[in-house]
């Protein structure tokens, strides 16, 4: 397997995220660093999984034909876009 190619980053941390991305390191036994990849990997995946979540609802409402249906996935859809 060929190994990727690291890039360095500079990240400044708020000082109550960095006590927490310590924490992490510690009770796993492993660098901040890793902490932070790990994290932000998980952010990523995240973010690509409700990306795809949305449009799945959204293929679900323009074959919808019960308007009841219809406007719980336009509420979980304004939820997923506003918060709201």
């Amino acid at each position: 397997m060929k190994r990727e190619e690291v890039v360095r980053k500079s990240v400044s941390l708020p000082p109550r995220i960095a006590n927490r991305v310590r924490a992490l390191a510690r009770k796993g036994r492993t660098s901040s660093n890793r902490v932070l990849v790990d994290l932000i990997e998980a952010g990523l995946e995240s973010k690509e999984a409700e990306k795809k979540h949305f449009f799945e609802l959204t293929e679900q409402l323009t074959e919808c034909d019960d308007p009841q249906e219809k406007q719980k996935l336009k509420e979980e859809l304004a939820r997923l876009t506003f918060g709201v």
